[in-house]
């Protein structure tokens, strides 16, 4: 497990906070409380020798041990830990791009699959122009009603961009889902993207 990346400048700056515990052993350890929500935070916290959890994974540094979270670990794909110095003083800062997307299988459940290619996808490009879209529901038959908000709420092209991209997209990773149903009132354009 190497996806997380400890730059130098943040090992240096760790190895220095450690050399001042004056606990032989001691490391840290890396997880995310609330994974996969819109709540998920990136934590980082001393782990003296025997606070590591028996399923964290080790990562062995130059000058010291990261464990990170077994639960936590495709969250943490693509982190970076960095320490950055200004006229301030210093900075260390974790940047986990995946903490609070929602982590599927092929046997989760419907509804969080077509959030995870909402999140991971589709609202990623709607974003260029202001606008997102979300879940409300799938009905019968498997349809999954939507609603569009920001700078697609009232867009011209909200029919085109949910036939032509969200509807393909969501069949094409979900072969279960039948289609697509928006019940966005676009009568309101006042943030339209046009």
């Amino acid at each position: 497990m190497t996806a997380i990346t400890i730059t130098d400048a943040a090992h240096d700056y760790l190895a220095d906070l450690l050399s001042k515990q004056n606990t032989p052993g001691i490391g840290i350890r890396i997880f995310i409380t609330q994974p996969g929500t819109q709540y998920a935070e990136t934590c980082i916290t001393y782990c003296k020798p025997g606070e590591e959890k028996s399923k964290d994974i080790a990562l062995k540094l130059k000058s010291f041990t990261v464990y990170i979270d077994y639960f936590s670990k495709v969250f943490l794909k693509e982190a970076v830990v960095n320490y950055t110095i200004d006229r301030i003083g210093g900075q260390l800062t974790i940047k986990a791009p995946n903490a609070k997307v929602p982590s599927i299988t092929v046997d989760s459940p419907i509804n969080d699959r077509i959030n995870y290619y909402l999140q991971t996808e589709i609202n990623p490009g709607l974003a260029n122009h202001g606008g997102q879209i979300s879940l409300i529901d799938v009905v019968e038959d498997s349809i999954a009603v939507l609603r569009f908000g920001g700078g697609c709420q009232g867009c011209g092209q909200a029919d085109k961009t949910l036939r032509e991209g969200i509807e393909r997209t969501l069949i094409e990773r979900i072969p279960e889902l039948k289609g697509v149903r928006d019940i966005t009132d676009h009568a309101q354009k006042e943030n339209a993207y046009y």
